[in-house]
């Protein structure tokens, strides 16, 4: 077997490169009131499927819960593959066992609207048959294989970060505004009760001032 020339090694890894970078993947921020469902195509049994989610604020400034929201995973079958319960954030992936449609469903508990940073991603293994046979693109591809993977990887673990950073700034910008809210209160009681006061003490001085008198 001849060597391949330097046009079909660069006609090849530049395929390979568009196929394995087209990858199905969707991120997305979305307001959820009750329940929200979202559908993602996987072409391949045995892929694996990278999820995560962020619930970065509530509706209210005055709103600071814990409960979090449900997720739910359905194959095209309607069988369940993954089930997150009362969570702020999650993050986690599965393998596929049946090829098509699966529906992503998320749960709102609380009485108010929720902002969702919902991000998922499908990894796939994409060989070219006619040229994985060559001993000399075979391990090319591999190498460019495990390099798309590991940029991705950074990638889903930057887009998770940046979730949760703009979640914890939200919580720490509402909580800022609430003690800010709560200190004009106080000295608003604190001036409303030092005029009462005053107002009482003006009064008991003018009663015994009148008495006095008498």
């Amino acid at each position: 077997m001849g060597v391949p020339s330097w046009t079909t090694l660069c006609l090849s890894v530049v395929l390979c490169v568009v196929v394995l970078l087209s990858r199905p993947a969707a991120a997305i921020r979305f307001v959820i009131d009750r329940e929200e469902c979202f559908s993602h195509n996987v072409e391949y049994e045995g892929d694996t499927v990278h999820v995560s989610f962020v619930v970065i604020k509530a509706d209210t400034p005055w709103h600071y819960s814990e409960e979090g929201v449900d997720l739910v995973v359905k194959d095209p079958n309607g069988a369940q593959v993954h089930d997150s319960r009362d969570k702020t954030s999650d993050k986690f992936e599965f393998m596929v066992q049946k090829r098509g449609v699966h529906r992503f469903c998320f749960t709102n508990k609380s009485p108010y609207h929720e902002t969702i940073d919902f991000d998922v991603h499908v990894g796939h293994f994409s060989y070219f048959e006619q040229h994985a046979k060559d001993e000399h693109f075979a391990p090319l591809f591999e190498q460019i294989a495990k390099l798309d993977e590991a940029l991705y990887n950074i990638q889903f673990e930057q887009h998770w970060l940046e979730a949760q950073t703009d979640r914890q700034a939200i919580l720490n910008e509402n909580m800022s505004r609430r003690a800010v809210h709560k200190a004009l209160f106080e000295s608003a009681a604190l001036i409303a009760a030092s005029v009462i006061q005053v107002y009482l003490l003006r009064r008991l001085f003018e009663r015994k001032l009148g008495s006095s008198r008498v």
